[in-house]
């Protein structure tokens, strides 16, 4: 199917965002210096819109010293008769950064923001302002929906690499101007430091940008916070974060490769083997770096349900904070399973009061794949084509729930294994046979090593339609492999079609689904 052409109403204004972001960098990053106001707060790791739907959004920012956070909104660049937020005061508790929450936006609108950072002590001293836009979503189904989906960024030591252009993945997404794009985790490595250089396999050096916080695994709150921060070097993430909102979920490596709750670790580069303090560190950090709601309540969970109008509703999944120990995963009964049983009747709930046409399942782990961590298993599968055992447990009885309540739309939409696939879930091919089919989507990573395809668990009958990956581990993005996916959703038709594409935007798969189905 022929790619749509872009509305009309996509239109941004790309070049004077990234010119703003770039040129709003601190001295100390390479920027202009004449764009600072000597003494007064700077924002220089630009801004960040977040959990956007039809009347509200949160704006995110950073400062170099206390402040206060000021944003104001406008219908059009010229900030003619602007809307003014007054947001928190900016210090050392949050790592000097914010967030802001915009309520009674129009629906389907176009909003361009500014944020001012004000002296705490003399409002009238501000900083130069920066500026980002995003769509509201639509409260009418004939405007449509397109969204962009990957996740792993800096992963395996390969970070922003400045003679390979930096994080280019990022303008590719950008290029299609999408309503947003959900980050479906492992925005950090936390476990994974970055030297300056390292040698490929054909003879070439790959160059990092280094900093002090990257240099070790993160285990203090401060280094946790230079992980986030060191992504925000790179000029592609941060023009891209001006003008496409995210939903972000988070998976391992913000804290540990494959952690579990109470997990004690016996990796030797750690002196604090504690996996739940560093846990509740990685949480903290990771709530002062993006825009999330439910982070800011008092349960401050990561799951939760963004509303993008009628057409869409996107169900973040945490499949990380609840679940049991990885073991073998061969138990005959897991009532705690991946999910936790609080967050899978969450799910089942919000699932069955949905009323919009798709219903986007974002897992942070795939469902029919073997992901091992050797001896046990990290994510769902084991490996075993039989009835469901261990954690599989858990995601039959949410496919048979939404068999039986009849659920239409659903689509499951993953990262995490460093390759790009698409698998149809088919009863009829599977040893566990109560539920409808389904499709399954995995892209990534943004930039990170690429890994080989992993082998099919037989449970729920996946067949791995499409899938490139490389036949060795751990390549490096120099050679390729990074991948993101793009959903877009036609207005008048309901049609949904996602698109597996490479680092350039080049098509690799595509597939259309038909609204109002149980199962297709």
């Amino acid at each position: 199917m022929s790619h749509r052409p872009l509305p009309g109403r996509r239109s941004v204004l790309r070049g004077s965002l990234a010119a703003s972001a770039a040129l709003s960098l601190p001295t100390a990053l390479g920027a202009a210096p004449a764009f600072a106001r000597s003494g007064r707060p700077t924002a220089g790791w630009g801004v960040q819109a977040g959990d956007v739907t039809c009347d509200s959004g949160l704006v995110w920012v950073r400062s170099d010293r206390p402040a206060r956070m000021i944003v104001e909104t406008s219908a059009t660049e010229s900030f003619r008769n602007p809307r003014r937020w007054h947001g928190p005061l900016l210090g050392e508790g949050t790592d000097f950064t914010g967030t802001t929450r915009l309520r009674g936006l129009p629906s389907g609108e176009q909003i361009h923001y500014r944020v001012l950072l004000a002296d705490p002590d003399d409002p009238r001293r501000t900083g130069e302002p920066v500026t980002g836009t995003f769509r509201t979503a639509p409260a009418k189904r004939r405007d449509g929906v397109r969204f962009v989906w990957s996740g792993d960024l800096a992963g395996q030591g390969w970070g922003i690499n400045p003679e390979l252009g930096g994080y280019r993945i990022y303008d590719a997404m950008g290029a299609l101007d999408p309503d947003f794009f959900l980050c479906s985790g492992d925005n950090i490595y936390a476990d994974g430091p970055i030297t300056g250089t390292v040698a490929l396999p054909d003879g070439r050096t790959w160059r990092n940008i280094t900093t002090e916080e990257k240099a070790k695994v993160a285990e203090t709150l401060a280094e946790f916070r230079g992980n986030f921060r060191y992504n925000l070097l790179d000029e592609n993430l941060r023009a891209f974060n001006a003008r496409v909102p995210s939903i972000v979920q988070w998976d391992d490596h913000e804290v540990v490769n494959n952690w579990y709750p109470g997990e004690i670790l016996t990796d030797t580069r750690y002196t604090e083997k504690n996996v739940d303090v560093l846990a509740a560190r990685a949480r903290r950090a990771f709530s002062e770096y993006f825009p999330i709601s439910t982070l800011r309540r008092p349960d401050g969970r990561v799951h939760r349900v963004l509303h993008h109008g009628p057409l869409l509703d996107v169900f973040v999944l945490d499949m990380r904070t609840y679940r049991n120990a990885n073991s073998p995963d061969d138990q005959p009964a897991d009532p705690q399973g991946i999910l936790g049983r609080e967050q899978l009747e969450w799910l089942k709930r919000e699932l069955s009061r949905s009323r919009a046409v798709w219903k986007v399942i974002a897992a942070d782990m795939p469902i029919g794949l073997v992901v091992p961590d050797a001896p046990n298993i990290e994510a769902v599968a084991q490996g075993d084509p039989g009835k469901p055992l261990g954690r599989e447990l858990q995601i039959a009885e949410l496919l048979r729930f939404v068999k039986h309540r009849r659920i239409t739309g659903t689509v499951w939409l993953t990262a995490d294994v460093h390759h790009t696939s698409a698998q149809h879930y088919q009863p009829s091919k599977a040893a566990f046979t109560d539920f409808e089919p389904f499709w399954e989507f995995v892209s990534g990573p943004l930039n990170a090593g690429a890994f080989p395809a992993n082998a099919l668990d037989g449970t729920f009958g996946p067949d791995r339609v499409f899938v490139k990956a490389p036949t060795t581990a751990n390549v490096s993005p120099a050679s390729g492999y990074q991948f993101f996916g793009e959903v877009d959703i036609d207005g008048h038709s309901g049609e949904l079609t996602v698109r597996l594409r490479e680092q350039d935007g080049t098509v690799l798969f595509t597939q259309t689904l038909q609204p109002g189905r149980v199962g297709q």
